[in-house]
């Protein structure tokens, strides 16, 4: 309960209280607060079984204000119902022949109406159908339901169990699915009787073995039984409505997995089971995202699924398993708009009442966000699944030049596709009329190009996956500079937003209406946000996000960039996350805390058994490998002239080689936050991660450093515990330029055989093409600002 009203609450803005809640409701009314919620949800179909009649309910075609597309679940149990209760069938000379040729004929007369039939025959007799129910004893069971007041709701087995056979008969013949009750529900039902492996008579029954039987309700808790069912019979397919949002987040999750465990995916499908009001559909969407993730993320670790194969697995659940069974043709994308269906033609015009514009984005080598954007018509007809060209240069670009580097191999001959990684979809917060999408670079269709980080990030990632069991997580720290404009004698100049200090409340509570709205873009966006405070820098502030499975997070801190840049300039500001735009105040880090996992234990994280300073001997030995390739390392998170003028020693950005348990002066730190014991560390931070890096790349590196450490059984010197600047003597320094690094990656083999030897390559060129561009116009540095 709490849970929900927080969800609603922030989605209508208000205070998490009833109160406050109702209140909204009733200064917005029914159709605003239902646009409001179908919009969040993102729904574009609507399935309504009308079997319960609710107070003031609308009528179907009023549904159509809320969503595209409205079709009808007939109840075959509330029909039988008002045929009999008619005025008509209260006489004697009634027969059960007589009701089956109304029924059929009534049925026959919506067929064109409707899209699935629907029993709820588990809330009356129970799921063991007896398919071979002879007429007298159903003639008998309806002549004792007779005998009761007005009007009357069937409970006789036999005449439920005649029903149900019948109506199976007829969807068959009209082609139409049949959905059945199964698992818990309210105080009427008999859990006992609600197995659905009760229904194993009737799927053997040949009679129906082409009828498509969808067993609703993730058939909780005997959802391993239905997954059984539906492996082993054609014609069973599971919906996981009302197991979603209605359990705790464990038994959401616990139920989709033993759902998928045996059960083809391709049967698999999701249904909000909202009802009576408009935030039972947002709820049950927005649970059901974050669990299909959970979930599907797991595959992916475990090694079930690869990447590309959860990715169709998502389209699947959400989206074409229903289509194709309840036999629908929707646009996907936005509500709150009409579509025309004609045949199979969907037309898209309107789907830029809503959404104009989807953003295709990348991040290139040298750490730039850039764009594609394709009209949402066109998106969503033909973008979507054949993405758009795109130059072998662009991925030889430098940070001054639109133009590949000089010894990059990339030219402007040949060309990539940029596919959207359609599960990345979000709406712009700050720009509603928008949406943005990161791309994989591909060669040819569903074979990803060498030079595409992303891809690049989930190869080293399966690497770790399949030779050790492992996968990291990360949480990145965002830190940034806010400059507003000031007009001087005619000159415009950017200044410090501010000039506090560190956690200065008074910093905060100035750009607390902006930080506001960047936290809840962020929110929006999936992004969850664990810390925010003014940083030491003139103007300068941080916003830290929470770990996430590392290829995620990678994504996600580019939602996060481009949400704190595009709301600073909607706000007259400049936000920048260049390393060091003053060279007279603090810079400005992307520090990142990474963890490893296997079988969602933390086994960074050392025991009594296996401790080395906290670590366990996978740690240690990853993090020694990220110890011993460092200095290349920085070549792709320290990737610019200008972020060697932040890694100084003194300024907590970690200018020697070395590590320490809680040191911040030190580049690699293990951590031991809050719940954590004292003698055990949960991760560890790489301060030299800087905002010119890109992410994917970054993290790939790192990646590739750790599987070498672990494949060698590297190990790590003794801690420095104290800062580092007073070992300067015995203490090597980090690359103290980024020709240094560069040199360093030049020479190491396990970063060019992992990472791929032309990435590296390229890589390699954009670094001295920056370097020898800066070494002659050090005065460019200004034009940075506004490209990171």
């Amino acid at each position: 309960m709490q849970r929900s009203l927080r969800d609603i609450a922030a989605l209508y803005n208000c205070e998490a209280s009833l109160e406050k809640v109702e209140k909204f409701r009733s200064a917005e009314g029914l159709k605003s607060i239902g646009s409001k919620c179908f919009q969040a949800a993102n729904i574009s179909v609507i399935l309504i079984d009308d079997g319960i009649a609710f107070d003031k309910m609308l009528d179907l075609e009023s549904h159509k204000a809320f969503a595209p597309v409205v079709g009808r679940v007939l109840r075959i149990e509330r029909l039988a119902e008002t045929i009999i209760n008619a005025e008509s069938f209260s006489g004697s000379s009634w027969t059960l022949d007589s009701f089956t040729e109304s029924y059929i004929s009534k049925l026959n007369s919506v067929s064109n109406q409707i899209v699935a039939l629907k029993s709820i025959a588990a809330y009356r007799s129970g799921l063991e159908i007896n398919p071979n129910v002879s007429k007298t004893d159903a003639e008998d069971g309806l002549r004792k339901e007779l005998t009761g007041p007005r009007p009357f709701r069937i409970t006789n087995k036999n005449l439920i169990d005649y029903l149900f056979t019948c109506s199976l008969g007829i969807a068959v013949s009209l082609s139409l699915p049949v959905q059945i009750h199964t698992g818990f529900g309210d105080k009427d039902l008999d859990l006992r009787k609600c197995n659905p492996l009760h229904l194993r008579a009737v799927l053997e029954d040949e009679r129906f073995a082409k009828c498509q039987i969808v067993l609703l309700h993730a058939s909780y808790p005997f959802s391993k039984e239905a997954s059984y069912l539906a492996s082993v019979y054609s014609q069973v397919y599971l919906d996981f409505g009302l197991a979603i949002p209605k359990l705790s987040v464990h038994g959401m999750t616990s139920s989709l997995k033993e759902l998928l465990e045996l059960a083809p995916i391709k049967k698999v499908m999701f249904s909000t089971d909202g009802y009576a009001f408009p935030e039972t559909y947002y709820l049950g969407a927005k649970r059901a995202r974050d669990v299909v993730y959970r979930v599907l993320s797991a595959a992916c670790e475990d090694g079930d699924l690869s990447i590309q194969e959860a990715i169709e697995a998502i389209e699947d659940i959400f989206r074409r398993n229903a289509l194709n069974l309840y036999k629908l043709n929707v646009v996907n994308g936005s509500i709150n708009h009409e579509t025309a269906i004609v045949g199979k033609r969907v037309s898209l015009s309107s789907v830029e009442e809503d959404v104009l514009f989807v953003r295709i984005i990348w991040c290139d080598a040298s750490g730039q966000h850039r764009c594609r954007v394709v009209p949402a018509g066109r998106f969503y007809e033909i973008t979507r699944n054949k993405g758009v060209g795109l130059t072998f240069a662009a991925m030889g670009m430098t940070s001054f030049c639109d133009g590949p580097a000089d010894g990059s191999n990339l030219t402007g001959v040949g060309e990539i596709r940029l596919v959207p990684d359609m599960p990345t979809l979000v709406r712009l917060p700050w720009s509603r009329h928008e949406e943005m999408v990161m791309a994989d670079m591909q060669i040819r269709p569903g074979e990803g190009w060498e030079y595409c980080p992303r891809n690049t990030l989930r190869k080293v990632t399966k690497v770790l996956l399949d030779e050790f069991n492992v996968t990291m997580k990360a949480g990145f720290e965002n830190e940034f500079f806010l400059r507003r404009k000031l007009v001087s004698n005619g000159v415009e100049m950017w200044i410090p937003y501010d000039n506090t200090n560190y956690c200065s409340t008074s910093a905060f509570d100035g750009a607390s209406s902006i930080l506001q709205e960047v936290y809840s873009s962020l929110k929006d966006s999936g992004i969850v946000v664990e810390q925010l405070h003014a940083e030491a820098g003139k103007g300068q502030f941080e916003i830290a996000l929470k770990y996430i499975l590392c290829t995620v997070a990678a994504d996600k801190l580019i939602y996060a960039r481009e949400t704190i840049k595009s709301i600073a300039r909607k706000h007259g500001l400049v936000a920048t996350f260049l390393p060091k735009p003053d060279l007279d105040d603090f810079g400005s880090g992307s520090h990142v805390h990474l963890s490893l996992w296997e079988n969602d234990q933390n086994v960074f994280m050392g025991s009594s058994k296996d401790n080395f300073h906290g670590m366990s001997k996978t740690g240690e030995q990853f993090l020694a490998g990220v110890y011993h390739h460092l200095p290349s390392i920085l070549a792709f998170t320290a990737p610019h002239p200008n972020s060697y003028d932040r890694i100084q020693p003194d300024t907590w950005s970690g200018a020697y080689l070395c590590w320490g348990k809680e040191n911040r002066e030190a580049p690699l730190r293990t951590a031991c936050p809050p719940g954590v014991p004292l003698d055990l560390v949960s991760n560890f931070e790489i301060k030299s991660f800087d905002g010119c890096a890109n992410p994917h790349l970054g993290l790939a590196a790192i990646v590739a450093a750790g599987i070498d450490g672990l494949r060698r059984h590297l190990k790590l010197p003794e801690p420095i515990e104290s800062n580092p600047s007073d070992h300067s003597s015995k203490l090597k320094r980090l690359p103290q330029n980024l020709q240094e690094s560069v040199e360093s990656l030049s020479a190491d083999k396990v970063l060019h055989e992992l990472i791929g030897d032309k990435l590296v390559t390229t890589a390699i060129a954009i670094r001295k093409a920056e370097i020898n561009h800066f070494a002659k116009n050090p005065g460019a540095l200004k034009d940075l600002i506004d490209r990171y």
